[in-house]
């Protein structure tokens, strides 16, 4: 059964929505802890030295969710299935940009922050995994947007499946092919 916050949150998101004004500041502080606790889980997978701090990352989702909020929020666990993937692609556009700097493109002047992106092999797994995602949805959409909701949004099997609008039992047949599928492309493009 859903908690009295979890039903907060989807009526402040649906008044969002509908463009109430107040909404967006009453449901900030209430969805904070748990953005922070999904960017602290993306950070965890970044390299030692990341320039991006786990604040930074929360702030930049914030950015994107405002600019994002024509979207007709389902519930709670479609916002965070959505910070999730905001999260990651933040972090994927990142580690891009850190390679095409390593590369050479754009030469310019840095500041002592910015080197940090210069380190060898930025984020090459984050970059790797977004490409095998891609190739994945070419041959089914749902099952990246299970490895979205339960890799990179944390969601449960039943969270994940109420946002798909599918049981928990295929979300759990996604999720395990997904996971076997995944693991062998990264193995084939580890192995060049």
């Amino acid at each position: 059964m859903a908690s009295p916050a979890t039903h907060e949150i989807t009526g402040l998101l649906q008044a969002w929505c509908r463009c109430e004004s107040s909404a967006l500041e009453r449901l900030l502080p209430l969805v904070h802890d748990e953005l922070r606790r999904l960017a602290r889980r993306h950070m965890a997978r970044e390299p030692d030295g990341h320039l991006l701090q786990t604040t930074a990352l929360v702030n930049e989702a914030y950015l994107r969710l405002i600019d994002a909020g024509h979207l007709r929020w389902q519930d709670r666990a479609h916002f965070f299935a959505i910070s999730a993937n905001l999260m990651r692609r933040i972090l994927v556009d990142y580690a891009r940009s850190c390679r095409s700097q390593k590369r050479g493109g754009a030469m310019r002047r840095v500041d002592l922050e910015e080197s940090a992106c210069l380190s060898p092999e930025p984020d090459a797994d984050l970059l790797d995994l977004d490409e095998a995602l891609k190739e994945l949805a070419e041959v089914d959409a749902r099952k990246v947007k299970v490895v979205e909701l339960r890799f990179f949004g944390g969601l449960s099997l039943e969270e994940s499946a109420e946002v798909l609008h599918v049981s928990a039992d295929t979300v759990w047949r996604d999720w395990d092919l997904s996971r076997t599928w995944l693991y062998r492309r990264l193995r084939q493009k580890a192995r060049g």
